[in-house]
């Protein structure tokens, strides 16, 4: 009988995401299966929040891996503060904001967009003007746009909203583990990420923060938490509780590869991870300038190392290209979605892909193919 596992190509995986496991994760992930009420998944559970924390920058209690992608951890944060007619602003400069406006139009807020060209920063003024106008619930953004590959000032706008009422709610699913983050530093109520990025995990655990603040407007909602599976204070019961109470049958083996993605940052320090991703992403901009290719994203101080959205040169027909790559050399890159759909090409160089060899590999493929 023929079984498909074995013919798994060893495929380097350079697109948006997921990226390539680490070998120690992969070795996490096939250690002996827990069950989701065992004490010593709830002390590695304990060790994963507390990693989190640290990665994040924040000393919120209520740190926790969603059992889910990072979809889900957009959902939890929507659904669990916003209820219909509640004012929500977000700001869209990307395809993953506009998913922002989906989730948040489906609970019943009443949403406004402030809309900006994809791949341009945003206009600070106005933004500031809209926050001071509009008596707004709740304001969301993308950090790290993945779609564009533009890494968008969410401290600034923290700092707008400092002493209100408002909840900060930030999109951090392609930006935790490669670029700086400080939830508490910079104002930010609600964070979610994922597993397969820069963490360099399977896909499968949304990381998750909320602060006091957020959770208070929680438990201050007129109606219950229209999602049983995200209601935040039933999985408080489940993470937090004394004694712990089932809430859901969580995936120990991701949890154990969370927890070794985790480690093996702190293990290396952020700092010096931060570090690694920039080199990798100004060895990919040298390499690509002479063959004609440009990023998307203009100023550099603006570009996210992580997810680099090139634009196409003339006469290069990038689906070909990307299927070449994936065929005849077994490396994945990333097409341009939305309104880039054809005209750009998404490379990630993400948690164990972020390294200089990964990109000459990537580089000379693309010079023999073009």
């Amino acid at each position: 009988m023929l079984n498909l596992l074995d013919n798994i190509k060893d495929t380097l995986l350079l697109g948006a995401g997921p990226s390539n496991v680490a070998p120690s994760v992969s070795q996490a992930l096939a250690k002996k299966t827990l069950g989701h009420l065992d004490p010593y998944l709830f002390e590695i559970n304990d060790g994963i929040m507390e990693g989190l924390r640290q990665l994040m920058g924040t000393k919120n209690h209520f740190t926790i891996p969603l059992s889910g992608t990072g979809s889900i951890g957009m959902e939890a944060s929507f659904v669990s503060v916003t209820e219909p007619g509640d004012k929500v602003l977000i700001i869209e400069n990307g395809f993953f904001a506009t998913r922002m406006i989906e989730v948040a139009s489906r609970v019943g807020a009443d949403v406004t967009t402030l809309h900006f060209p994809w791949g341009k920063p945003y206009d600070l003024d106005e933004v500031k003007q809209t926050i001071q106008n509009g008596g707004f619930k709740v304001v969301a953004a993308v950090y790290a746009e993945t779609s564009t590959g533009i890494k968008n000032p969410v401290d600034v706008i923290g700092g707008m909203l400092k002493d209100s009422d408002t909840i900060f709610l930030v999109d951090a699913v392609t930006a935790l583990g490669g670029v700086p983050l400080e939830v508490d530093e910079w104002g930010i109520d609600i964070l979610y990420s994922c597993s397969q990025k820069c963490l360099a995990c399977p896909p499968g655990l949304s990381p998750f923060t909320m602060s006091d603040h957020a959770l208070e407007a929680v438990k201050n909602r007129k109606s219950k938490i229209p999602n049983w599976y995200l209601d935040v204070e039933l999985l408080q019961k489940y993470y937090e509780g004394t004694p712990r109470v089932y809430h859901h049958t969580v995936p120990s083996n991701m949890f154990y590869a969370l927890y070794q993605g985790i480690f093996n940052i702190l293990e290396e320090g952020k700092e010096n991870a931060y570090k690694r991703h920039r080199a990798a992403h100004e060895a990919l901009m040298a390499g690509l300038d002479p063959m004609g290719w440009k990023p998307l994203v203009e100023a550099p101080e603006n570009r996210l190392p992580q997810l680099n959205t090139m634009l196409v040169p003339e006469g290069v027909d990038e689906a070909s290209l990307r299927k070449a790559l994936l065929t005849e050399y077994t490396i994945e890159v990333g097409g341009g979605l939305g309104e880039l759909a054809g005209k750009t090409i998404r490379i990630g160089l993400m948690g164990y892909n972020a390294n200089v060899e990964v990109v000459d590999r990537l580089l000379a493929a693309m010079k023999e193919i073009l």
